[in-house]
């Protein structure tokens, strides 16, 4: 088994080995059909936002047409009577016109003016304007907040005293925050942060930048406790040292959201470390029955970030928000700083208001997006707040027994229980298990298969990443390196997310089928 450049790929991050195993997995040398268990883009759609948002173009050209029509050359809508012409342009007939007008009695019942909300629906899906208000659009924002309520609240209601940043994405919201507390003086190099590991690696990889070079504080969660993060390693959170707590929920890579222990032990750390600056990452939520996200356990200490790529099927899109408690710690640790330190900040926000030392962070955070010079043109694309306002009220309408969710959370479940069939080991059905992703433990299942003797046979002659390499180089099969996550050597991540259920059960067959060829080379030697 060839284990040349193993330590060079080693050097690199696990979606950059990934890269590199989808390169031998699609010439594998058994030529057997390529499987791809290693990003966690799903393989569905949500349809009818999308054929919503099309329809919402339709209508804005129409309306369009209306003030100046030269060619392709059309003017923009007007808010004038817009509402009725909205109405009457609609049928019942069609499911997508039935749910826009669903939305209208929907958005009736929150108290939104419905013309101001056509407008600005048609507006947004045009994109013929910059965002006004640059953060958010005014109805957007009552919108997403039902349906984090609904979604992530779990019957706490925060609605009305939460505010939204849409983002480009996930990502693009924790490369904001990450900005935004080094240039407000919340975090400064030697500060210790801790994070819940295994990680999404950018939660790893940021802090440990030249920007940052903050010291991280490791909350482990193992395979022995089903990746929970157990109350003992929450308590050091009580260290006043410790800053900031990262944390994603349910985890990446281990899937598991936090239970009511957990969430119990976080409301207790707050009480006695009140300057505790957490982030929670619950792209995930939406899988887990019953999910509690912890900003609403601690909302005066927590930034939310959540994103709408795996739910909908919307990677491409780049869909995502930050949500924050318009009562919170980040805002009062910046009124304490030093005045030497405040007048900095007054000074690098005086471009773009009047009282710069009044601006929430959440403010800063956009004003910093756009190196705060741009501030006036800062905010996501106004197309992409609609989709992510048309992807919640596809939720809003729905209720609680959302059938598109409970097919969602069915889909990785089933591809979840053909993965351990195949396995031959037990699963996990605890409900605070999303089953988006999958941790495999390639030397405890060579103990659990051959023994402790061939265990250690295989992690003393083998790099961990030969494994890896050679499921991808022989087999076709390509899974991720968790060891980039923050998760022990021998640990492999499985997407639930992007395969046919039946392709789950193969690529258990395939972990075998390698594993047995590591261990006939040991009875041979």
């Amino acid at each position: 088994m060839d284990t040349s450049n193993v330590n060079e790929l080693e050097q690199l991050g696990s979606f950059e080995i990934s890269d590199q195993m989808l390169k031998l997995a699609q010439k594998n040398q058994r030529k057997n059909i390529f499987l791809n268990a290693g990003r966690g883009n799903p393989n569905w759609i949500n349809k009818k936002a999308r054929l919503a948002f099309n329809r919402l173009v339709e209508f804005g050209v129409q309306e369009s047409e209306r003030t100046l029509s030269q060619a392709d050359l059309v003017g923009c809508p007007e808010k004038e009577g817009i509402l009725k012409r909205f109405k009457h342009f609609l049928t019942a007939e069609t499911e997508t016109d039935h749910f826009l007008l669903e939305i209208l009695d929907y958005t009736d019942g929150l108290k939104i003016d419905n013309e101001d909300l056509v407008k600005e629906l048609i507006d947004g899906v045009l994109g013929n304007n910059y965002p006004v208000p640059s953060r958010v659009l005014k109805n957007s924002e009552l919108i997403l907040n039902q349906y984090l309520e609904s979604t992530l609240y779990n019957g706490t209601k925060l609605a009305d005293q939460t505010q939204i940043f849409p983002t480009e994405g996930g990502t693009a919201a924790i490369v904001y925050i990450f900005q935004s507390l080094k240039a407000n003086k919340l975090i400064q190099p030697g500060d210790r942060i801790a994070i819940n590991t295994p990680i999404f690696t950018p939660y790893l990889q940021i802090p440990e930048l030249a920007d940052y070079e903050l010291v991280e504080v490791d909350l482990h969660s193992t395979e022995e406790n089903h990746w929970d993060l157990l109350p003992e390693e929450i308590d050091r959170l009580n260290d006043a040292k410790v800053k900031a707590l990262f944390i994603v929920n349910p985890s990446n890579p281990g899937s598991k959201a936090l239970n009511s222990n957990a969430l119990a032990a976080i409301r207790e750390v707050v009480q006695k470390n009140p300057d505790l600056m957490i982030i929670t990452d619950d792209v995930y939520g939406t899988f887990v029955e019953d999910f509690q996200t912890i900003y609403a356990v601690a909302p005066y200490n927590t930034l939310l970030v959540y994103s709408f790529s795996k739910l909908f099927g919307a990677t491409g899109w780049r869909l995502g928000l930050i949500a924050a408690h318009k009562d919170n710690v980040f805002d009062r640790l910046i009124r304490q700083l030093p005045e030497k330190e405040r007048a900095q900040l007054i000074k690098r926000y005086d471009l773009v208001v009047l009282e710069p030392e009044k601006l929430p962070f959440i403010e800063r955070m956009v004003a910093d997006s756009r190196s705060i010079g741009l501030y006036h043109t800062a905010g996501l694309s106004t197309p992409q707040q609609i989709m992510e306002v048309l992807f919640a009220l596809t939720h809003l309408l729905a209720g609680d027994s959302d059938p598109y969710i409970e097919t969602s959370r069915a889909i990785i479940a089933e591809r979840y229980k053909e993965l351990f069939a195949a396995l031959q080991l037990p699963t996990d059905d605890g409900k605070e298990n999303s089953k988006y992703y999958t941790l495999v433990n390639i030397y405890q299942l060579a103990e659990e298969r051959y023994g402790k003797e061939f265990r250690h046979y295989l992690a003393t002659h083998f790099e961990y990443m030969d494994f890896l390499k050679t499921l991808a180089e022989k087999e076709g099969v390509v899974l991720i390196d968790a060891v980039g996550f923050g998760a022990i050597a021998g640990e492999l991540r499985v997407s639930e997310a992007n395969l046919p259920a039946e392709d789950y059960r193969l690529i258990g067959h395939e972990i075998l089928k390698v594993l047995k060829e590591y261990h006939d080379e040991f009875l041979a030697k």
